[in-house]
This record gives C-alpha cells, structure tokens and sequence, in this order.
C-alpha cells in the first residue's frame, strides 16, 4: 500500500484500499457494478473465479475481491454461483451483450451451463435483452476467448472488431468470421451493427510463445480512452479511428508491451464503477 501511494502520489479524488489479490487482472476477479435505479440502494455481482478455467492456482484471494470490494464501497451483493470473468463480455448500455462461444460455453467454467443457461444468467444479473455471440479469439490468448480482444461496443450500435489482414496468419480465419457474423447481428431493437475494423499489430513474441497483443483491449474512461500501443505502425491507425469514433474524450496511446507479456493489456487492469444515482 505504501508503495501505491507513491505511484499515485496525492490526488484528491482517489482512494486507495488495501485488498489482497494473487493476481493484477481486476477486470476478470473484480465485481461487475450495477447502475442503481431511482431509490435502489447500489449494488454489485459476484461472479465466481476460478483464473481462467483452472489454469493459474491458487486463485482463492481474486476470488474474494468483489466481496470484499463490497464491503469497502457499502454495497449489496448479488452472488449468482457460476464462474465468468469481465473480460468476457462487453455491453453497449442498452441491453445487448457481446460474448464468445469459446470462453461462456467452455466446460472448463460452467460444464453444466449451456447457451441458454449462460443467456439467462446475463438476463437476470445485467438486464440483458439480447446477447450476441461470437466464436473463436486469437492465439495466445489464455483467457479462451475473451471479447476484449476480439470486438468492442463505442456507442449503442457501433462495434469494433479486430481484424488481421495477413491471410496466412493464425487470427485471419477467426478473426473474420467473427467480423462477419457481426455484420448479421443487430441489437435488443432489431437494428443493425455498424461494424468497423480495428487493425491487428504485428505478432509479438516471448520465449516462443505467440501473445495476445490487440488493440480492443482499450479502455474508455470518463474523459479519456487508452489505446494499448505496440511499437507497431498500426498503433497510429488504431488510435486515430477510436478517436472519431469517442468524440469529446482524449485519447491517448500508452505503452503495453511490458503488459501484453503477462498476457493482458489496459482493459484488463481496469473495472470501472459507475457514478451513484
């Protein structure tokens, strides 16, 4: 804690807790907060953990972060029993949520859960009207699919979606079929996608193995959106369509290799709670 107060340094509107974690990706063991209705007190969902299928024991103390998350912020807790982690699903605010076959429908979460089980359960905790499936993520990508590497929501019907222009390259078949079959989608109210292409940077490796560097790993903030950068030409390109696409925040392009070598990038590190009722 002492150490992160350094970091931070004294900023007013910030505040610290001191919560133990075994690993830094706070999108995928953290709490997805809920927006309050008039008069509803604020709550949170307890998703269960278990590090991506098992892959990365021990995982116990992610595994208690929103509750005690919920504790720290006074809120209520809603604990629906079934493992699902952040990094697995993006909404546009309206009630449609996307998400991939490889990573929902993985017998290494919820063997017993099938699509429209998982349905349901996104029905009943995050009000979701409608959920739109994609299939495949790309290599080196251990999460098994997360949509944050695959395709994100920047308005109520406009998605980005990574797309590999290499025809020999490992991502170029996922990658555009995912691409396609979200131009067939619509959202809760039957209208259509607008579907644009993010690119994909060159492939980075370490020690042989092939890491999951995207640009829809980007996280959009009150005033702000930080686009992962690569040291790659597509860095540019990535930044300024994101840009056109969030008018009236800043964006702005940090480095991530450092990060993508633990197989992660800014979306990953990232929760956001919205602001109270």
């Amino acid at each position: 804690m002492t150490e992160a107060r350094a970091l931070v340094g004294d900023v007013p509107n910030v505040t610290l807790h001191d919560i133990p974690t075994n690993d830094a990706w706070t999108r995928d063991h953290g709490p997805t907060f809920l927006v309050s209705s008039p008069g509803s007190p604020p709550a949170l969902v307890d998703w269960g953990y278990n590090a991506w299928g098992g892959k990365y024991p021990p995982f116990d103390l992610d595994d208690a972060v929103p509750r005690r998350v919920a504790e720290v912020t006074g809120r209520r807790r809603f604990e629906p029993g079934i493992i699902l982690e952040g990094g697995a699903i993006d909404c546009n605010g309206r009630g449609t949520i996307l998400t991939t076959e490889q990573c929902l429908l993985n017998p290494n979460r919820n063997p017993h859960l099938k699509q429209a089980d998982m349905e349901r359960f996104l029905a009943d905790y995050l009000g979701a009207k409608k959920v739109l499936w994609l299939g495949e993520g790309i290599e080196g990508d251990d999460t098994d699919g997360h949509i944050d590497e695959l395709a994100r929501f920047v308005g109520e019907r406009t998605v980005v979606a990574a797309l590999e222009e290499n025809r020999d390259g490992p991502n170029y078949c996922p990658l555009r079929e995912n691409f396609e079959r979200l131009g067939r989608m619509s959202d809760q109210d039957g209208r259509p996608l607008d579907v644009l292409a993010l690119p994909m940077p060159r492939p980075i490796y370490y020690e042989g193995q092939r890491l999951p560097a995207s640009y829809c790993n980007f996280y959009i903030a009150n005033h702000v959106v930080v686009v992962p950068q690569f040291d790659d030409p597509a860095d540019r390109k990535a930044t300024e369509l994101l840009g056109r696409l969030l008018p009236g925040r800043e964006v702005i392009g940090l480095p991530a290799r450092d990060l993508v070598w633990g197989l992660g990038a800014f979306h990953c590190i990232t929760q956001q709670e919205p602001a109270l009722a």
